[in-house]
């Protein structure tokens, strides 16, 4: 059924998109779509175009957009309005608030499918963690406590500077690059309604974003006077890589641990955490997942923007977070988030 595939953007995450369709989809035709080619085509042993014109020849079915975020609305329309085909756009869908609703629209308008790559919706123990707080395993949740870090020399080993996660231009910085904790949040908490933010660098790390942000969220109520509070700290520079979140409920405690892929309770009474599931996954699962659904909802005809929306919604609690930050951390609202004027 899907012919042809194009894979926009030839860095990492392009290749590992790549591996993955060439995996679940092994009879289709795939193209790598790059404005300058500097790749030899044998290196990713498929073809390279770098026109709109070998674009339109190729004629795609489905396209995933892995090139940086704040080319993807533009990518993303052009091949919409051409071509007509289904996106799997990585996070985060835009760089910026600004104009990211026009390719929901546009998508919706035409009956194409458009799914946001937060892949850690597919990880099973993040799933597990996610299920076991909706079936009220610790009662009401009242707080929740977020990190994620890794130190970026590390993480971008070749040259940390000229990575994505470095450079403004390309959608770089803590907030656009590790923004799944913002969509996991919203995915198992319900939506943001304000949050307080310090934005900024602490590092000497060469980069032009910031390298670490502190974030106080206050969800939609439950109840009257009754709303989650969850604080989020995200950073490029802890040597010990972290990705963890623990909810705080009037029954007890879960917490998640992402990189081990367990997830562990605490109850009134106990000393110490149980460590009742273990559930580890190797990177590529979720990409699997996360493309088996993309293929199942074109196959199913599930024209609705939700994938968009939550995306959106998410881009909506950066802007915020960048306007409190810019206020010395003065609330501010999610409602009130104007799109900037570039």
């Amino acid at each position: 059924m899907y012919k042809r595939i194009l894979i926009v953007g030839k860095g990492s995450i392009g290749q590992l998109h790549l591996k993955i369709v060439k995996e679940v989809l092994p009879d289709s035709e795939v193209r790598i779509f790059h404005y300058n080619s500097d790749l030899e085509p044998s290196s990713l042993k498929v073809p390279i175009i770098t026109g709109y014109q070998e674009v339109l020849d190729f004629n795609p079915q489905i396209a995933i957009l892995a090139n940086p975020a704040p080319l993807h609305v533009s990518t993303g329309l052009m091949l919409a309005d051409l071509v007509g085909c289904h996106l799997l756009v990585e996070k985060p869908l835009s760089g910026s608030f600004t104009g990211a609703a026009a390719l929901i629209d546009r998508m919706y308008e035409k009956k194409l499918i458009l799914q946001v790559a937060y892949n850690l919706r597919f990880l099973p123990s993040l799933q597990n963690f996610r299920q076991r707080i909706l079936d009220n395993e610790i009662g009401e949740v009242l707080s929740v406590r977020c990190e994620v870090g890794q130190y970026l020399p590390s993480w971008r080993p070749t040259d940390y500077r000229v990575s994505v996660s470095a450079r403004a231009e390309l959608g770089g910085g803590v907030l656009l690059e590790l923004s799944h904790e913002l969509d996991y949040l919203q995915w198992i908490f319900g939506s943001v309604e304000w949050v307080n933010a310090w934005v900024g660098r602490l590092s000497a790390l060469e980069v032009d974003v910031e390298d670490s942000a502190a974030v106080l969220l206050g969800f939609a109520e439950k109840a009257p006077g009754r709303a989650v509070i969850a604080t989020l700290n995200m950073d490029f520079i802890r040597h010990d890589a972290t990705r963890t979140c623990t909810a705080i409920g009037d029954k007890g405690s879960i917490r998640w641990n992402g990189i081990s892929g367990t997830v562990e309770t605490k109850f009134s009474g106990s000393h110490e955490w149980s460590r009742s599931t273990i559930l580890p996954h190797q990177r590529e699962d979720s990409y699997r997942m996360q493309l088996l659904q993309f293929l199942s909802k074109i196959e199913a005809g599930a024209y609705t923007s939700e994938s968009g929306q939550d995306a959106l919604a998410v881009l909506r609690v950066i802007e915020a977070c960048r306007e409190s930050g810019a206020n010395n951390g003065a609330r501010s609202y999610i409602t009130d988030v104007q799109e900037r004027k570039d």
